[in-house]
């Protein structure tokens, strides 16, 4: 007997139901990417591995499905390094490409590769799925959809302040209210741990802050304490654990705090700029708040950071994310050219609005009416009528065998299709149709204009 088939781990598969909901989700996120002056591009779903390692730092690299040379793939490989099973350094002899970890790489190669043709600043948007082999959980996947749009080629702050609208347009699109947008600046946290004299442990510092909501103000310190940071300096710190108040009061403590270090002054007056635009445009239904302890992606990341999380009564990581880059092609040879970015968490977003019931009840891969097959002169009728409702944009179809009538009605229960066409000869013979709601059990005799109607 043959084993049971499975998938990998951190990989699904989607029903025809759960593919409408994701669509419908991308529609919105692709819509409103648009209507901000986005562009759509596509790179390939593996890079030459030189592309992306050394780029997300070591545990990112790590994460990042390698792909085996075709043929004999250990043709290539050292001898001595086989026998003494020294994977790191085979790995390069034996896999030359990988599959993409994100896709804010692959665009920065994109603009590299593509400079002379591209009108700055750019606008991108991208909707692909990347890998990475992590451990899998919920919400975190092995394989999953970045949503993602950023512009390239402009220092203006104006782009921050437009992509938080992108931001809280698309969740109130949605019908994801309460959604908080968090923000934060690279520049403030590298005036922190200036003024507190940890700036050789910038990187620590951070990564250990970054966990005060998950591990709480003794866990930070412990790990700090690890890390090799003084007690004197994360005393200097102890405000930043007990951080509350206005957007306005929380810039306030942090001009006093880093008086005294001018990389944290110009953070400040970069977020002032955009927090300040952004209270005077107002928001449909997202909060924006100033996290200072909110540290992602210090290795690329060196102005403002983003990061959304859900409504408070849904246990979920973020939903989304980003930042300010200024050298970010820079990997590729192409210096000075600062961009800004963010993605939307496709799969994080889908079960936030599961969860939250959100999903309107005309998200549906399904039909609006079956026609039912009482036999060939009969389809033939169906056919007819059924090419008509679909250039009316209406989906129909056609039970495929003149089967027992009991079992077309029991298909189109299943399926969830609300509505049958009831097509015999009395109705061909009066160029109508019997028109009946499968909810109800109402059935109405109609001309091809009231079936149109009906199911629109």
């Amino acid at each position: 007997m043959a084993a049971k088939p499975s998938i990998p781990k951190g990989t699904r598969d989607f029903s025809p139901v759960e593919v409408a909901k994701r669509q419908y989700i991308m529609q919105i996120i692709k819509t409103h990417f648009e209507q901000f002056g986005y562009q759509p591009i596509e790179t390939p779903s593996f890079e030459n591995s030189e592309t992306l390692m050394g780029k997300y730092g070591e545990e990112g690299d790590r994460l990042i499905f390698k792909i085996l040379n075709s043929g004999d793939y250990l043709a290539k490989a050292d001898a001595n390094v086989l026998q003494n099973k020294e994977s790191n350094k085979l790995t390069s002899s034996i896999s030359e490409k990988a599959l993409r970890y994100d896709l804010t790489v692959p665009f920065a190669r994109y603009v590299v590769q593509n400079q002379s043709d591209i009108v700055f600043p750019f606008k991108r948007y991208q909707i692909q799925p990347v890998w990475r082999a992590d451990r899998p959980q919920k919400g975190r996947f092995r394989e999953f959809y970045q949503c993602d749009a950023d512009v390239v080629g402009s220092t203006s702050l104006w782009q921050e302040v437009e992509l938080v609208q992108l931001y809280d347009a698309v969740f109130s699109a949605l019908g994801l209210k309460g959604v908080t947008i968090k923000i934060n600046n690279r520049k403030i946290l590298s005036g922190i741990a200036e003024v507190i004299g940890a700036k050789d442990k910038l990187i620590d510092f951070t990564v250990a802050l970054d966990k005060l909501d998950k591990i709480g103000e003794d866990g930070v310190k412990k790990e700090m304490v690890e890390k090799g940071i003084a007690e004197a300096a994360i005393e200097k710190v102890q405000p930043l654990f007990h951080f509350t108040g206005s957007i306005s009061q929380k810039i306030e403590k942090l001009s006093e705090l880093l008086a005294s270090s001018e990389e944290g002054k110009k953070g400040i007056e970069e977020l002032r700029f955009i927090c300040d635009n952004i209270q005077k445009l107002g928001l449909k239904d997202a909060i924006l708040d100033l996290d200072v302890t909110l540290a992602r992606g210090l290795n690329y990341y060196t102005g403002a950071i983003f990061e959304v999380a859900p409504p408070a009564k849904v246990s979920m990581g973020s939903i989304g994310g980003g930042g300010r880059y200024d050298d970010l092609t820079g990997i590729f040879g192409l210096k000075d050219m600062s961009g800004v970015g963010i993605s939307f968490g496709l799969d994080r977003i889908y079960l936030v609005i599961e969860e939250l019931d959100l999903f309107p009840q005309t998200v549906s891969s399904t039909s609006k009416a079956l026609f039912i097959n009482y036999g060939e002169t009969e389809a033939f009728y169906a056919m007819q009528a059924m090419a008509r409702l679909r250039d009316a944009g209406i989906k129909v179809e056609l039970y495929p065998d003149a089967a027992k009538i009991g079992k077309q009605f029991t298909y189109a229960d299943k399926r969830g299709i609300p509505y049958a066409v009831v097509v015999g000869e009395t109705e061909m013979q009066n160029n109508q149709f019997g028109l009946k709601n499968l909810a109800s059990g109402e059935q109405v005799m109609v001309d091809f204009e009231g079936l149109r109607e009906g199911l629109l």
